[in-house]
């Protein structure tokens, strides 16, 4: 079903009110954040101060890695990374219950990747490196600051949530949806209905439509960032860790009218630390009715099950 159900029900909201805004201000978005992924998962951050030339640097590079050939592309695949880190080829990731692969490759560059020598990187592409560390590393504050808002709305300390994800398993992903094949399968997708797996994403302007939620209703309701926006969404780890207060909602990037039509994406999957306790945390079992409904278990152990259920593992 397509949604005739317009943005606003997303809302919008502007970091510097938290960052600089007067005490006011800065509640109303606090709470405005954790009502969001209470309720729906989702919002657009604006004025996030991630620079939008280092974004427009990480598409530009990303362009060019992934015009390269195919044999040469695969050089820079690493299996026993399980598609955490390097390229990952078309085809090969299937969301958790699809049927079919998504129409998809894509590269990771993760913790450890930030270290590995240059010739782990597209050597065919010298800036490919330098503009994703960089891209990283302000997702990364930002993700931080939303995650000190988050643990704010929920009445704990401010760096509750913020100290999991130091050192964590956060992956930036530089996804290609390239034209849609001839031969695709019949029913397959750009990216099938899923969750995210993490803490939250962040997810910088997409350079074409695609992404589509799914509401309370059932409706499947179109997410566009606008240049200089970010959306934001919860995923199983922190829904999981709040008993289910904050929500980790469906969605999928669908094909697009025209079939020639590429797509370039930027996620960042925020993870904490594999050995952080995702078991539901008594305060917010207390605030969702008094049960536990999530299991208890760690982020290390959640993440190695979800990359078996994707195919990564």
């Amino acid at each position: 079903m397509t949604s005739s159900i317009s943005q606003p029900l997303i809302p919008t909201l502007d970091l510097q009110t938290f960052l600089t805004g007067e005490p006011k201000e800065q509640t109303q978005f606090i709470d405005a954040v954790g009502l969001a992924l209470e309720r729906i998962g989702f919002f657009v951050l604006s004025n996030s101060d991630v620079d939008p030339a280092s974004i427009a640097k990480a598409y530009g590079t990303a362009e060019r890695f992934f015009s390269l050939d195919t044999a040469t592309k695969f050089q820079y695949e690493y299996p026993h990374l399980k598609g955490q880190a390097g390229f990952t080829r078309f085809g090969r990731e299937q969301a958790k219950d699809a049927a079919l692969p998504d129409l998809k490759e894509f590269w990771h560059v993760n913790r450890s990747s930030l270290q590995q020598p240059d010739h782990f990187w597209p050597q065919e592409v010298p800036e490919f490196r330098s503009a994703m560390i960089r891209l990283f590393a302000q997702l990364e504050t930002c993700a931080g600051i939303l995650l000190e808002a988050c643990a704010l709305y929920l009445d704990q300390p401010r760096t509750w949530l913020s100290e999991q994800v130091i050192e964590g398993n956060t992956v930036l992903r530089i996804a290609h949806y390239p034209p849609i094949p001839a031969d695709a399968p019949a029913g397959s997708l750009r990216a099938a209905a899923h969750e995210d797996i993490n803490f939250i994403t962040l997810l910088c302007e997409a350079t074409a439509p695609g992404l589509e939620v799914l509401t309370h209703t059932g409706d499947w309701l179109p997410l566009q960032a606008e240049p200089g926006q970010i959306i934001v969404d919860t995923g199983d780890m922190l829904q999981n860790l709040t008993n289910g207060l904050f929500k980790s909602t469906t969605h999928r990037v669908v094909n697009p009218v025209n079939p020639r039509g590429g797509r370039l994406s930027l996620p960042f999957f925020v993870h904490p630390r594999s050995e952080v306790d995702l078991s539901p945390y008594p305060a917010c079992v207390a605030r969702t009715g008094g049960t536990a409904h999530y299991p208890n278990l760690t982020a290390g152990e959640y993440l190695a099950q979800r990359l078996q259920e994707i195919g990564l593992a």
